[in-house]
């Protein structure tokens, strides 16, 4: 394995890993600040999401691309971006780093370490919600990709934080963080029931759109 990749790896592990703690994290402090007031922290979930999302993407995609997502990464190397072979390494970086940030802000709150998620979120709505948001996130990846890359996170920040609250779903659009939020029973937790479906449909249906529509 050669050292740019081993670099690369790092940088999509350590900002997915962050990008986790700062999705579960404020989900917890938003909770615990809201007064049961489930509209104020979701707003404060969604912010600082949205925030931190934009700040990872500026730091750390001149060396990795800054995917967090194995749906981008695929979508990245069907558009030969990256190599096929360097694909499950990346998918790997990015559900390891997951975990990870998952595990950090757990302990930061006086947690266990990983504990499993009771909040449900099945049903067709649910997947139909995450079709939607991560077709959405694919278009706007790729269209600020092709017409101004620099615009790549100011673009897609304010589309994670919109999505959060215009789907059913509050927008993972992330096989990753769907699988990482299972492993917290909090505020921005969910439930594994749908964490294979979710993985299945997303890999499968927006590849399978994207090599349509270049066709």
């Amino acid at each position: 394995m050669n050292q740019s990749l081993v670099k690369r790896l790092v940088a999509e592990a350590v900002d997915t890993g962050f990008l986790l703690a700062a999705v579960v994290g404020s989900g917890i402090m938003g909770e615990r600040l809201a007064g049961g007031n489930v509209a104020i922290a979701l707003l404060a979930n969604t912010l600082a999401t949205g925030a931190a999302l934009a700040a990872l993407i500026v730091a750390l995609s001149p060396i990795s691309g800054a995917h967090f997502n194995p749906v981008v990464t695929l979508t990245d190397a069907w558009q030969n971006g990256i190599a096929w072979r360097e694909s499950p390494l990346y998918v790997a970086a990015q559900v390891g780093g997951a975990l990870a940030g998952v595990a950090c802000a757990n302990i930061m709150f006086g947690l266990p370490v990983f504990f499993v998620s009771h909040h449900a979120r099945a049903g067709s709505a649910q997947l139909f919600s995450e079709l939607i948001a991560t077709f959405g996130l694919l278009a706007v990846i790729r269209g600020c990709t092709h017409s101004r890359s620099s615009a790549v996170p100011f673009s897609v920040a304010p589309y994670i934080t919109a999505a959060y609250w215009f789907t059913a779903s509050t927008s993972f659009a992330n096989p990753a963080v769907t699988l990482a939020r299972s492993m917290s029973d909090t505020f921005a937790a969910f439930a594994s029931s749908m964490c294979q479906a979710s993985l299945a449909r997303n890999f499968s249906v927006h590849l399978r759109r994207l090599r349509y529509s270049d066709g």
